[in-house]
């Protein structure tokens, strides 16, 4: 599902190996206070549910970058980019790497000059859209909906609504977590390989700022686009603990249609239970367990793949998780 599985063990968080965690803690000294052995990573996602990280460090600037990577390239650590969490399933044995953070107050500002935005990857995409429809400017209404942050959606090509970043972006400035000090690169979107919720930008690169050009707009008309966004969004979507979409949709359908029509709208396993209101978002329990989540996402896709013949594809970035798929759907029965 994604590249950043970790076997759990009897090391730190996701068993992480306590000498690579001890080399890395004595790289980012110089960042003491902000980089934390064992912090709560789980926690900071939108599921809410999951367990620690080995390491998580918050960045207040492209230094402070530079010493991460030095951390992670001295340890041999994965690195993980959390961003606003929004996207992410913490396994409950936790991330056996280094998870990092931007501080808002240095990777959190908006300007806009002209026609042209520049934000920080901390950025709220919603707060993005509501500043520049306020600005008189067009072509960002649609972020409103999504609950990440601007590096988030650059990495991923955030959308919704007929649109997406990839529509409005110029350029984007990464840094490259996995090359020792951090080297900062800016990119045209055309370097970036876009496709739906797809990016060139790999799973060690940590996207700082991006550049919008949008086209002039009416502030009334947007405020009301945005208002009938989210209202569209509250009728339509649950709400409580959930990472949005749990799978992108196939070409020429719809992944929750997949699923309704599969008869798992409402299927429980455990903790999480695959909502009623939408049925390509998958509900996690107050303090439930992510591992529960996870099964029931592995549930869903037998399921649809066994009944209608899809392969549905996480947009859920699953982190640290180690067991067997398929030995886990054999495995789990009939769902409590």
């Amino acid at each position: 599902m994604t590249d950043e599985h970790v076997v759990s063990g009897d090391g730190g968080p996701g068993g992480a190996d306590p000498e690579a965690v001890g080399r890395a803690l004595a790289v980012l000294e110089p960042l003491a206070g902000r980089a934390v052995a064992g912090g709560a990573l789980g926690s900071m996602t939108t599921y809410r549910v999951g367990g620690a990280a080995a390491i998580v460090v918050t960045a207040a600037s492209y230094d402070d970058l530079s010493v991460v990577s030095d951390a992670v390239v001295s340890s041999a650590l994965p690195v993980l980019v959390v961003g606003r969490g929004s996207n992410l399933l913490v396994a409950d044995a936790g991330f056996g790497g280094v998870a990092v953070l931007l501080d808002p107050a240095a990777f959190g500002t908006i300007s806009v000059e002209g026609t042209e935005v520049r934000a920080g990857a901390a950025v709220p995409l919603p707060a993005l859209a509501r500043q520049t429809v306020d600005a008189g400017l067009t072509g960002l209404e649609w972020a409103v909906g999504v609950p990440g942050s601007v590096g988030g959606g650059v990495r991923m090509n955030a959308g919704g609504h007929g649109s997406d970043v990839a529509h409005s972006l110029k350029t984007c400035r990464l840094v490259d977590l996995s090359l020792p000090g951090g080297p900062v690169r800016s990119l045209q979107t055309s370097e970036l390989a876009y496709g739906y919720r797809r990016s060139a930008v790999a799973a060690g690169q940590i996207v700082t700022e991006a550049v919008f050009d949008l086209a002039p707009g009416g502030v009334v008309a947007g405020r009301e686009s945005i208002r009938e966004i989210v209202r569209w969004r509250r009728e339509h979507q649950p709400g409580g603990q959930n990472a949005g979409s749990v799978f992108t949709n196939p070409p020429g359908d719809s992944a929750g249609r997949l699923i309704d029509a599969t008869g798992l709208k409402g299927r429980r396993w455990r903790t999480a239970m695959v909502s009623t209101k939408h049925a390509n978002f998958i509900q996690a329990d107050a303090g439930g367990s992510s591992d529960d989540v996870e099964a029931l996402i592995e549930l869903v896709r037998a399921e649809v793949a066994r009944v209608h013949g899809v392969a549905l594809q996480p947009e859920v970035r699953m982190i640290g998780f180690s067991r067997n798929p398929q030995r886990q759907v054999e495995n789990m029965g009939e769902p409590k």
